[in-house]
């Protein structure tokens, strides 16, 4: 089924208002970082799980 102009709008309006993005560069001597994302179906939910794990460990408190 095909999105509609305003459906297509509407939803990059809300990702603009609404949503956050980062960026990650990895380098060449990053390489392996790199590849072990990679072999992840789930970027997102990985990275999200990370951080998540990362923020239990330290009780929410963001880390100086």
């Amino acid at each position: 089924m095909a999105v509609s102009d305003a459906q297509r709008r509407a939803d990059e309006k809300y990702k603009r208002e609404k949503t956050s993005v980062a960026v990650v560069r990895f380098y060449p001597a990053e390489s392996e970082l790199y590849e072990w994302l990679r072999g992840h179906p789930n970027k997102q939910g990985y990275i999200k799980a990370l951080l998540r794990e990362d923020m239990e460990r330290h009780h929410g408190e963001l880390p100086r």
